[in-house]
């Protein structure tokens, strides 16, 4: 099996894995299609499968990245395992090629005093094309928190760190973002999302981020999201599509 067909192939392999049930208990809460991750993990013994295509403008120049998939495991009632399977790049009319794999794992611990908040820690290993990789085994540490403040409004933010590899050195980056979700209807929800990079090297990167979801199954959600640069050093826009699935692989 080659580097292209390495991701789809095992995409489709987890999904039948899967297919022994869909999850019997509780909705489906997502990573995406916010950059604020969900502050609970998933199940003990629920595979869940997020994906997504977004397609990128900077500086003028258009790219496409998919299919930003996370596999989540739930290992116990409040840690699970995560797989970020590696994202293919097409820039059009340059370089293309998939960029690095991940391994991790998330920590709840919550909820404290209405606050639900998680730990994910995560690894980037250097698997990706020669123009895509950092070439490095890059760490990162993410904090998503949230708070219901009444029947249908949720806040919600998230405080991060990465130390990806960049030449010779690493570029420190800390990220915070800070969301208002709204429940529409029983099976969809809004956000709007506030976004801030701030690397050790280079100019600070800040975002405005609005989307939504919908879940025509408990345990199914499609999503759709854009968002717009704030900053020179931003991204000039983006826009995405998604797809997110649970099943139950285990029992307990």
């Amino acid at each position: 099996m080659n580097r292209k067909t390495f991701p789809t192939a095992l995409l489709w392999v987890t999904l039948f894995a899967g297919v022994r049930g869909l999850a019997a208990d509780s909705p489906i809460a997502t990573d995406r299609p916010s950059v604020t991750d969900s502050s609970i993990v998933v199940p003990a013994g629920s595979l869940q499968a997020e994906n997504g295509l977004t397609e990128t403008t900077a500086a003028g120049e258009r790219a496409l990245d998919v299919p930003e998939t996370v596999l989540r495991f739930g290992m116990a009632s409040r840690t699970e395992l995560r797989l970020t399977v590696p994202d293919y790049f097409g820039m059009i009319g340059a370089a293309s090629g998939f960029g690095d794999l991940a391994l991790g794992m998330k920590q709840q611990l919550g909820p404290v005093d209405g606050f639900d908040a998680s730990v994910v820690l995560t690894l980037s290993l250097p698997t990706g094309a020669r123009d895509f990789t950092s070439h490095g085994y890059d760490p990162s540490v993410q904090i998503p928190w949230s708070r219901s403040i009444s029947k249908n409004w949720t806040i919600a933010g998230m405080l991060s760190a990465y130390f990806p590899t960049d030449g010779a050195s690493r570029n420190t980056t800390g990220e915070t973002t800070f969301l208002f979700d709204r429940q529409l209807t029983k099976q969809s929800d809004g956000f709007v999302e506030y976004v801030g990079d701030f690397p050790q090297r280079g100019g600070p990167r800040h975002l405005i981020h609005i989307g939504g979801s919908y879940r025509p199954t408990p345990h199914q959600q499609i999503d759709l999201h854009g968002g717009a640069g704030l900053s020179r050093a931003a991204v000039d826009h983006f826009i995405g599509i998604g797809y997110s699935v649970r099943f139950t692989v285990l029992r307990h």
